[in-house]
C-alpha cells in the first residue's frame, strides 16, 4: 500500500517510515492508499479527500472521526492491519482509547416497566389500543398513559417507532 505520511517531527518520521517499510508498505506523496497522521498537539486532522486517514493520538480528535485511530505507541503488525483494513474501507479503533460519539455503547434508555413491555410486544404484534385493553383487562385509557410513558422513555412519536427502538434495543424479540 502507498501511505502518505503527515509526520512534523523528523524521528518521528524515520521511526514510522521503518514500521511501513518493515510491513511491506511505501511511504508515498502522491497518489497515496492511505494517509498517516501522527497527530501532534494542536494540529488538525487531514481530511480524507484522496485517501482514508490513520491518526495516532491518545485522544479522540474533535469533529468527525477519521477512517482510524491508533494509540501513538503502535506496533508494525498493528500498524499494518489497520493500513490494510482503512484502505479496504473498514473503520479501525484501538482498544483503551476515550471514544467519542458514534463509537461509544449506545445510551441507556430509562426501562421500560413490565407493563410497558408487554403493551409495547402487543403493539408490535399490531394489536390495536382497545385489543390490547381487552387482552390485558384494563381500559383504552390506561394503555393510552403506558404508550405515552414509553414513548417518552424511548423517544419514540409513533407506534411503529417504538416498536422498532424496542427490537433494536432488545426489550422486544421477533
Amino acid at each position: 500500500m502507498r501511505v502518505r505520511l503527515h509526520v512534523s517531527d523528523a524521528v518521528r518520521r524515520q521511526e514510522l517510515t521503518a514500521l511501513l517499510e518493515a510491513s511491506g508498505h511505501v511511504p508515498a506523496d502522491d497518489a497515496p492508499d492511505v494517509v498517516l497522521c501522527d497527530l501532534a498537539p494542536g494540529v488538525a486532522v487531514p481530511g480524507e479527500a484522496e485517501a482514508p486517514v490513520i491518526v495516532l493520538t491518545g485522544r479522540v480528535p474533535p469533529g468527525d472521526p477519521p477512517a482510524g485511530i491508533l494509540g501513538r505507541e503502535v506496533s508494525a503488525r498493528q500498524l499494518d492491519l489497520a493500513v490494510r483494513a482503512v484502505a479496504a474501507g473498514l473503520l479501525v479503533r484501538a482498544p483503551g482509547l476515550p471514544v467519542a460519539g458514534g463509537f461509544g455503547a449506545a445510551e441507556e434508555a430509562p426501562p421500560l416497566t413490565p407493563r410497558e413491555t408487554e403493551i409495547l410486544t402487543l403493539v408490535g404484534e399490531g394489536m390495536s389500543n382497545k385489543a390490547v385493553a381487552r387482552r390485558l383487562g384494563i381500559s383504552v385509557h390506561t394503555v393510552k398513559f403506558h404508550l405515552e410513558a414509553l414513548f417518552a422513555k424511548l423517544d419514540a412519536t409513533s407506534r411503529a417507532e417504538a416498536v422498532a427502538k424496542g427490537l433494536r434495543g432488545g426489550i422486544l424479540e421477533i
